[in-house]
């Protein structure tokens, strides 16, 4: 698929089958959640800028390597999305974190804001949109929207699990961004859910049902 990274590292195949799992808790959903996310962070970020750095090791000089510009900004569409900033900010504790709230109408499945919150500087930066589901898309493609009007024009959106139909959508309404995921599953049912996915991923994160 064109845009699109599946990352199946082993480690990641692994931890994802047990958060698939109904009978998996709510404190090892969310750990798990968190350790992917180190993970996928890792590969979204492979191509970062590099820039060369003087510096003095205990033993000598030498140039070592540092990213190029400003650093990265994660936004996790509310409220399921925060499972995965943790983890990402475990490997890049620089990043800032922008939020996006947004709510999926259960009966027409459109998306609705109702907070919205960046950095300054959001445009300068590249940034990273964050959703475990990525179902019908609808979510994915307004948060894309609302940072697009903030000036932003480097952004990839990363999340657990994709159905072809919100691949799809996203491609069709921002073929510019390119996505990452973990698993790309069968289908959307007739409510929005990912099939076979792994259920409501903020209601397994925070324990709501």
């Amino acid at each position: 698929m064109d845009g699109v990274t599946v990352i199946d590292h082993p480690l990641v195949r692994h931890k994802l089958t047990i958060m698939r799992r109904k009978e998996t808790s709510t404190a090892q959903f969310r750990r798990l959640l968190r350790e992917i996310a180190t993970l996928l962070c890792y590969e979204v970020t492979r191509d970062l800028p590099l820039q060369d750095t003087a510096m003095e090791t205990p033993v000598g000089p030498m140039t070592g390597q540092t990213i190029e510009g400003k650093k990265l900004v994660f936004v996790p569409i509310l409220r399921a999305g925060l499972g995965l900033v943790e983890g990402m900010l475990d490997l890049v504790p620089s990043a800032r974190v922008g939020h996006v709230g947004l709510y999926r109408d259960p009966e027409t499945l459109g998306a609705f804001e109702y907070y919205f919150r960046a950095p300054e500087d959001v445009a300068d930066r590249l940034c990273v949109v964050i959703d475990p589901m990525l179902a019908t898309a609808n979510t994915a493609v307004a948060a894309l929207d609302r940072l697009k009007e903030r000036g932003v024009d480097r952004l990839r959106f990363v999340c657990l699990v994709a159905s072809p139909e919100g691949i799809e959508r996203l491609r069709a309404f921002h073929p510019d961004v390119p996505i990452w995921t973990a698993a790309v599953d069968e289908r959307l049912n007739d409510h929005g859910y990912i099939v076979p996915g792994l259920g409501d991923a903020g209601d397994r994160l925070f324990g709501t049902r």
